[in-house]
């Protein structure tokens, strides 16, 4: 057994080199001056343009690229093949590959007018790259929408002290947002006062849960239900109970209506003030390992009841590679990220200099809450297999046992540490969907029919996006669901890496591909076979190949299989397609000797 403390000191030692010694480098690389105008300041409308300190857009940054993948990859990876791979793909990945993918997606959108990764793209190959791209990113929003409105409803479920909580906090958001831009005002002041409040909703969540039907078998006896034990009409309730399949749609219309707001009303105030919470939670956690292991204070030693490897085919019979690289995406790269950065944060970010900390900082960060989830793990040691219903409860249940370091009992510390995770997923998913609505505004353009306009209206796109992620969910195929997402998911970051090395290569001649060119060949490489191996292995040889499953198959299973290979292949296709288009014009602007400013580079 191996001190848990140890993973962590490895992550922040290597982390705080890439910080102030790799960002530092790219920041010079990109020219980042604050001269210049940023999006937000040329184009400020108070809808989605809106000029935002940096405290404030660190937090809605990092609340919302950390969702609930960078707990259930790790927690999964360590799992299956020990917790030295999911350790080492974190802490070497997360500043190389991850951090570095953030920062240029963020940077190359601040000199193209605040636009998506598919615009910029655009710019360069033509306008079939771009709307190859955007389909792309807007058909894996979707599958992001469901995915993290899934795991709300399951944590909901599991800890109705969450969700009491969260509509407190939500409440809190939109009186700070009309304390902050309608009465204007002070900011520290408020700031104090409000996170106090919502600390004061934590508590509040603690003594009065709620549920909508009957919850999960853990959930307090006080807990107020208030639909009664029915519910089992409900659709997905036979595969994730009655409670949980209610809290979907509620928190796909949250979403819609969040993301249809502007920015000040809720947005950035929420992800601000949740940040704190955020903040409190990953680095509550990591000071309590090192605090619990010094001074020997927590409730049981903290010390890793994990294998550090079992072996390369893992305890599942799983190949170590590709998949624990697609396995764990949030924590060391996520394609998703991309457009955070260039579709809602380029639009907020006040001066160039802020987007070090942001882009670079945020996303170790979310290495940190991977840490995290792999430590709780490790101190666990649960049994292989249970996918998200292992996952959440062990992120939960070990974190409580971690901030016993500091004498909280694990009565106060579990539900917290849902909370800090439900803070995540809830600002992540109507993220997401306002990220839709950029997607779609950009494929269509100026609108010229009736279905268009919908398409781009804020409040139809918002139910355009969140009625197949529903559809989705009560499909009950939650592991089809994930690895969808992981695959998708993995081939956008390797899209958004060539994205900026296209951009970097037409700006001047001079500059160096290798650091977003080389991220960009090897995930490529790797989300490609990940791809191969869930349509050939997982489901053509596994299943159609498989007399015994053949005979057994519903016709719901067998039409789920076929999705997943047509999907796998179409990702593949799509993915490779735009990496030829970027590769033929790399090829074609370093032939010429001619230097080249981007367009839209100021």
């Amino acid at each position: 057994m191996v001190q848990v403390i140890w993973l962590v000191v490895t992550v922040l030692a290597l982390f705080t080199v890439g910080y102030f010694g790799y960002s530092r480098y790219l920041a010079q690389f990109v020219e980042l001056d604050d001269s210049r105008d940023t999006p937000a300041h040329k184009y400020e409308d108070g809808q989605e343009y809106v000029p935002a300190k940096k405290p404030v857009l660190l937090g809605h940054h990092y609340s919302s690229i950390a969702g609930g993948a960078p707990i259930v990859g790790p927690i999964t990876a360590g799992v299956v093949w020990g917790w030295l791979p999911a350790l080492a793909w974190i802490a070497i990945g997360n500043p190389l590959l991850g951090s570095v993918h953030d920062f240029v997606s963020l940077s190359s959108s601040l000199r193209h007018d605040g636009k998506s990764v598919g615009y910029i793209i655009g710019e360069y190959v033509g306008e079939r790259g771009k709307n190859m791209l955007l389909w792309f990113a807007f058909l894996t929003i979707i599958l992001v929408v469901a995915v993290f409105a899934l795991v709300v409803a399951i944590v909901f479920n599991a800890y109705p002290e969450a969700a009491t909580a969260s509509l407190v906090y939500i409440a809190l958001a939109v009186l700070f947002g009309v304390y902050l831009y309608q009465l204007n005002l002070p900011f520290i002041p408020g700031t104090v006062g409000f996170v106090a409040a919502m600390f004061v909703g934590v508590y509040a969540g603690i003594q009065f849960p709620i549920a909508l039907f009957e919850p999960a078998a853990r959930a307090p006896a006080s807990t107020l239900v208030l639909f009664g034990s029915g519910g089992s009409w409900l659709p997905a309730a036979s595969s994730f109970g009655a409670n949980a399949a209610a809290w979907i749609p509620v928190i796909l219309v949250y979403g819609a209506l969040a993301s249809a707001l502007p920015v000040w009303v809720l947005l950035q105030p929420r992800d601000y003030l949740s940040s704190f919470l955020l903040y409190s939670g990953v680095g509550g956690a990591l000071l309590a390992i090192i605090v619990g292991t010094v001074a020997g204070t927590s409730s049981q030693p903290l010390v890793t009841n994990l294998e550090p490897f079992y072996g390369f085919m893992g305890r599942t019979g799983t190949p170590l590679f590709p998949l624990l690289f697609i396995t764990i995406a949030c924590g060391t790269i996520s394609g998703f990220h991309s457009l955070v950065s260039s579709g809602t944060t380029s639009k907020q970010l006040n001066k160039e200099s802020d987007a070090r900390m942001i882009g670079y900082g945020g996303m170790l960060g979310e290495g940190l809450l991977a840490t995290v989830a792999l430590a709780t793990v490790a101190i666990i040691a649960p049994e292989v297999g249970g996918g998200i219903g292992l996952a959440l409860p062990t992120f939960a249940t070990g974190g409580g046992i971690i901030l016993t370091s500091f004498g909280v009992p694990t009565s106060f510390g579990g539900p917290f540490m849902a909370l800090v995770l439900v803070s995540f997923l809830l600002t992540s998913t109507d993220t997401a969907v306002r990220l839709g609505r950029y997607m779609m505004e950009e494929i269509i353009g100026t609108p010229e029919t009736q279905v268009q306009e919908v398409a781009t209206n804020r409040w139809g796109n918002a139910a355009v996006q969140a009625l197949p992620a529903y559809i989705l969910i009560t499909s009950g195929s939650w592991l089809t669901l994930w690895q969808l997402f992981g695959g998708a998911n993995q081939l956008l970051a390797a899209l958004a890496l060539l994205t900026a090395t296209v951009w970097l290569a037409n700006w001047d001649d001079s500059k160096q591909l290798i650091s977003t060119g080389g991220p960009m060949v090897l995930m490529v490489t790797i989300t490609t076979l990940g791809l191969l191996w869930l349509a050939v292995h997982d489901n053509i040889y596994a299943k159609f190949l498989n007399p015994e499953w053949m005979a057994s198959a519903t016709t719901v299973s067998m039409v789920s299989a076929v999705v997943q290979i047509i999907l796998a292949f179409t990702l593949i296709y799509l993915a490779l397609s735009l990496a030829k288009m970027g590769y033929e014009n790399i090829q074609d602007v370093r032939g010429s000797s001619s230097t080249r400013t981007a367009p839209g580079d100021d």
